[in-house]
């Protein structure tokens, strides 16, 4: 039976039985902030299961999509090792809340295994928790299994809860016999376990009875009412069902092992004892199918959180590619087999296939150009045949200098039998941040004004409740619930507060609240511990000197209207981008100000000119055609199912307000929007630019801003007429015109450096020693500024080439300025005599006080102390002589 069959089968056997047939979570949790990634089948309904949601079905069949690389449940080590654990894999679940419990649950699981699916029955064993006497009975009871074959187990193995806190409960678990049928029959509690470390035994299904929730610090806690959650890993049951020793080895994998083969030009080795050897191959099957679920359900590759594991699954596979020989991308291959094999179940791999594809391969070349360097400087740290700690210093390095996650170096370390310092690496980690934050620290003033901000909004404390009207009044005359005062500020809770609070990337409000005699500047509107909003600031006339009762308080109407008329454009923009580039595009971070917008988004690239013009004449048609902009409030799994888009990470309560351009946009927000499109005027992208590794950044003005950039373009238009001396019919023919000029002077001066540089590379080639049967030459040059010391060097190695093969190690001192460099270059046969460019650059450069490196053909660095240039020469030319020794004993 393949895997599509036995999906089909479980949806359809449980649909027969009363269960709503419902879809797949995405792999990022949508309102659970406690999880990096869907890690169950019940995540979806935990909220349900908790009774924080209302059910709207009594019970629920899914096949859903999980990651486990994190967390309690993160099975990462295990990936290739064992023969059945994984990253990325699917769960069959069928759910109770509050229907039905213990009996019908153990009923259902028998029947499917049994009648659906035909397993042998002889070869089926239940474990239950110790403390259940009940669930124990009801499988005697409920099924054919002899009492020898329904065994008692402690919290580790038949305790179930999704994480550090949330539902759980005790469960009971389906094993299938793998064993030869010579085994013995009859086991105990700890001979089984013992025969399941073994592979003896392969759990195909685990029904957990959700009675408790886990609070930190707390015992557990009974839930309202109990339910049903059920996980069935669907590669485990295909291995069963396809007499195959291992989840790797079913149709689920295969494929895609395949294609492993046909790119990497090996055979995976199918046989047992082989099972060490065909570790790549698993990996990179498994990896791939991982990372193309993950990018299509929006996560990108970054530096933090799950872009951050996402980039971890990526540089892993890679490197198992390039131990095996690869030096080009490879999970890119794999990720077009995924998305052959799985858009018949999974239709969002299909619609964005060529994100998958193009952004894999972009992660690959990335970490492939630095992973040479990489490895290299590993075999320094960590040579082989050796022992001991690598310092945390070291381990920092590796990642930041050439991309390796810390969990790579520290597998990478293990296999070679060394421990990795991971505190020192996360001493070193805070510590970059520190320097980094440092730099962008505001002035010592304003951070000591701010500090005393939060300090006089911390004592402002109160527990009457207090209301937002912000979004139907500027200006509201209310009582003051809270109230705070030192050294010329004041800090008020209002108990109808009209300023907007900062969040989802919109800013405060400002405005003033003013009394009898007073009136206080808001220069401050934040949120406290209580969640309340306290507006601060100093006072601008009079005297208050106690809490005063009722207050006039006003929202500076200007800079909330244009900030509204911003944050509507960021959704319509959104819109826009999700339209012209495809639907992998999701917000990564955003800025709403009265003065511009700042968007930033998941996309692989710079946009076209094309590309920037369409979106932003998108932007304008939709404002031009005056839509309605609707605030609704609904339920949040409403809003979802009827297409809102929500933010990956933010945590939404049962309601949620959601803004709604029709025919346009739908977008769960809580921020202030105009109330037609048309008030925003007009929109004009100012700026586009790279945030980070697959994160793009648009930064635009609207309406008033908008106008002024278009007047300021004009100007500068008129300003270029004047200096051409043409009109404005024939501005671009007269800059087009010197461009072309000025190509021309470039291009001819580019010749004569050629010349210049080919005469060098010549006359330094022909002054080299013969060596090895080739030529070392070593030396100082003068180029012209300008020159691409990249080109030089493939001037050199054409002329090594010409007498026959050899090495080169230059100083370049450039004719204008004391600007130097070393430049190494070295002809394919001495490299596999094991003469490496960017060793002798790094000998070279070190020598001097400074540092270098590259690829074995073509290196360079820099030159630390000029007097030391001989010095460092010669000892880069005995380096030379030194491989090409080792290479020939």
């Amino acid at each position: 039976m393949n895997s599509a069959e036995i999906r089909s089968r479980f949806v359809d056997y449980f649909k027969r039985n009363g269960h709503a047939d419902l879809p797949s979570s995405s792999l990022v949790p949508t309102d659970d902030p406690t999880l990096l990634f869907t890690n169950a089948g019940m995540v979806q309904f935990k909220s349900i299961f908790t009774g924080e949601r209302e059910r709207e079905v009594a019970r629920a069949v899914t096949v859903q999509k999980c990651l486990r690389v994190s967390g309690k449940h993160n099975d990462l080590e295990d990936v290739g090792v064992t023969s059945r654990h994984h990253t990325f894999f699917e769960m069959l679940g069928n759910f109770s809340f509050g229907d039905y419990f213990k009996a019908e649950a153990i009923s259902y699981a028998w029947e499917y295994v049994t009648d659906e699916l035909g397993l042998d029955v002889d070869r089926l064993w239940a474990t239950v928790h110790d403390s259940d006497e009940e669930a124990y009975t009801l499988w005697l009871e409920r099924s054919t299994l002899p009492p020898e074959r329904v065994l008692r187990l402690g919290d580790k193995e038949n305790f179930w809860q999704m994480g550090e806190t949330g539902p759980c409960g005790p469960c009971s678990e389906l094993h299938y016999d793998v064993r030869p049928a010579a085994a013995p029959r009859r086991l105990s509690s700890e001979g089984f376990l013992a025969a399941g470390k073994a592979d003896g035994f392969m759990e195909i299904w685990n029904l957990v009875f959700m009675q408790f929730e886990r609070v930190e610090g707390a015992e557990d806690r009974p839930l309202p009412a109990p339910s049903i959650d059920t996980g069935a890993g669907l590669e485990r049951i295909a291995a069963v069902l396809q007499n195959v020793g291992s989840t790797y080895h079913t149709d689920l994998f295969l494929p895609i092992i395949a294609r492993a083969e046909d790119v990497l030009g090996r055979e995976y080795p199918r046989e047992p004892e082989r099972w060490e050897e065909g570790l790549p191959f698993r990996v990179l099957a498994d990896h791939a199918r991982a990372v193309a679920f993950l990018l299509a359900d929006g996560v990108f590759p970054s530096n933090e959180g799950r872009g951050y594991v996402l980039r971890r699954i990526l540089r892993r596979a890679a490197r198992h590619a390039w131990l095996l020989g690869r030096r080009e991308p490879t999970l890119d291959k794999l990720v077009e087999t995924v998305v052959e094999e799985m858009a018949s179940a999974y239709p969002e791999l299909r619609a964005r296939q060529d994100h998958l594809v193009l952004t894999t391969r972009a992660e690959e070349d990335r970490f492939l150009s630095t992973i040479e360097e990489g490895m290299r400087r590993f075999d320094e740290v960590a040579p082989t045949g050796g022992g001991g700690t690598i310092r945390g210093e070291e381990a920092f390095r590796l990642y930041d200098t050439f991309g390796f996650p810390l969990d790579l170096t520290e597998l990478m370390a293990a296999e070679r039998g060394y421990e990795v310092d991971a505190a020192g690496f996360e001493r070193a980690l805070l510590e970059q941040r520190e320097r980094s934050r440092g730099g962008r620290l505001v002035s010592a003033e304003l951070g000591d004004r701010l500090a005393f901000a939060e300090e006089l909004e911390r004592g402002v404390e109160t527990d009457l409740e207090q209301e937002f009207v912000g979004y139907e009044r500027l200006e509201v005359e209310t009582r003051v619930l809270g109230y705070a005062a030192d050294d010329g500020w004041r800090a008020l809770v209002l108990a109808e507060n009209p300023f907007y609070v900062e969040a989802g990337g919109q800013v405060s409000d400002r405005g003033s609240v003013r009394g009898d005699g007073w009136e206080m500047e808001v220069q401050r509107v934040v949120r406290n511990e209580e969640g309340q909003t306290v507006v601060a600031g100093p006072l601008s006339r009079g005297r208050l000197e106690v809490a005063p009762s009722e207050v006039l308080a006003v929202v500076d109407e200007r800079t909330r209207r244009d900030t509204e008329g911003n944050h509507t454009a960021t959704h319509l923009l959104h819109a826009a981008l999700r339209s012209a580039l495809g639907e992998h595009v999701h917000q990564a971070g955003s800025l709403v100000a009265p003065d511009r917008l700042r968007f930033d988004f998941t996309h692989r690239g710079p946009l076209t000119l094309g590309e920037r013009r369409a979106i932003e004449r998108s932007v304008n048609e939709a404002i031009w055609a005056n839509a309605p902009v609707l605030a609704e409030h609904k339920a949040y799994q409403k809003a979802i199912d009827e297409g809102a888009m929500a933010l990956f990470g933010e945590k939404y309560g049962d309601e949620v307000r959601v803004i709604r351009v029709p025919g346009v946009s739908a977008e769960l927000c809580g921020g202030t929007h105009v109330r037609s499109t048309g008030q925003i005027g007009l929109f004009k992208i100012v700026g586009e630019t790279g945030v980070a590794a697959g994160i793009r950044r648009i930064e635009a003005v609207t309406g008033p801003g908008a106008y002024e950039r278009v007047l300021q373009g004009e100007e500068e238009l008129g300003r270029l007429s004047e200096h051409l001396r043409v009109g404005r019919a024939e501005l671009e023919r007269a800059v087009t015109a010197l461009i072309e000029e000025r190509d021309r002077l470039e291009a001819a001066a580019a010749g004569r450096r050629q010349e210049g540089a080919a005469e060098q590379a010549k006359r330094l080639v022909a002054s080299g020693v013969e060596l090895s049967g080739g030529i070392l030459a070593q030396g100082e040059v003068e180029l012209s500024e300008g020159t691409n010391l990249g080109d030089f060097g493939d001037l050199l190695r054409e002329q090594l080439g010409a007498k026959g093969s050899g090495a080169a190690i230059v100083c370049v001192r450039f004719s204008e300025g004391e600007k130097r460099a070393f430049l190494s270059v070295v002809t394919d046969d001495w490299i596999r005599k094991g003469v490496h460019a960017g060793e002798l650059v790094r000998v070279a450069s070190t020598s001097t006080g400074s540092s270098g490196g590259g690829r074995p053909h073509l290196a360079q660095g820099g030159v630390g102390s000029h007097e030391r240039v001989a010095e460092a020469l010669e000892k880069a030319s005995q380096a030379v002589r030194a491989s090409l020794d080792g290479g020939s004993s």
